[in-house]
């Protein structure tokens, strides 16, 4: 192994080369980590099943066409991110000279950019199926969300990932707009009991049918 070359994993260490270097051989690959390069390519091989590598076949005027391998784009959220770190920086920047309103008036609008973006899916659905679908959102977007029914008929949402955590722990319109985005989509009473960004374990929510829901269940109308 070359002089300087980083530790960790085979995989990981083929992907900081490709990030470094661009596109590499197997050979290249193997000088680099001086390794096989039958071990290489296994490695190499699981990162293309993953799509987190791609190969490009590059014809020669003799000999073998050359397979050439990348990193894909998504490969990039593998690698150290700080955009909270931006964020909290514009963020300070908007509101020192524009004040907590201007501040506030972003979060707003990032608020009903979701609900236009997610309210269609709610149409015509149960609670039930609201906070399901709700779940799914999140944890696409990376929150790590588990809901389940409670004996009462009621709901909970927990989220044990906060992708905004920084920006909330500063700013906490940014945590009362997602609650007031899950009342909108859900159409239901959600109480937040724990929170993340306050230092909580999860962020918790209860979600209570509103007496007007005529999808709520029996006996809570």
């Amino acid at each position: 192994m070359k002089k300087g070359q980083e530790s960790g994993t085979t995989r990981q260490m083929i992907m900081t080369l490709l990030k470094r270097k661009g596109a590499l051989t197997i050979g290249a690959l193997a000088e680099e980590l001086g390794i096989t390069e039958m071990g290489v390519r296994r490695h190499v091989l699981q990162l293309e099943q993953e799509s987190l590598a791609k190969t490009q076949v590059v014809r020669q005027a003799m000999g073998r066409p050359l397979h050439i391998y990348s990193l894909t784009e998504r490969a990039e959220d593998y690698f150290p991110k700080s955009y909270h770190n931006l964020a909290l920086e514009l963020l300070r920047e908007l509101d020192h000279e524009s004040g907590a309103g201007a501040v506030n008036v972003l979060f707003e609008g990032r608020r009903r950019r979701l609900l236009a973006q997610y309210a269609p899916m709610m149409e015509r659905a149960s609670l039930e199926d609201r906070v399901a679908e709700l779940s799914s959102i999140q944890n696409a977007g990376g929150y790590m969300a588990e809901w389940e029914r409670e004996a009462d008929g009621s709901y909970v949402l927990r989220e044990y990932n906060c992708p905004i955590r920084q920006v909330a722990s500063q700013y906490r319109k940014a945590c009362e707009c997602e609650q007031s985005l899950f009342e909108e989509l859900l159409d239901a009473k959600v109480t937040r009991s724990e929170c993340m960004a306050e230092g909580g374990g999860c962020c918790r929510y209860s979600i209570v049918p509103k007496p007007t829901d005529k999808t709520s269940p029996k006996g809570l109308n």
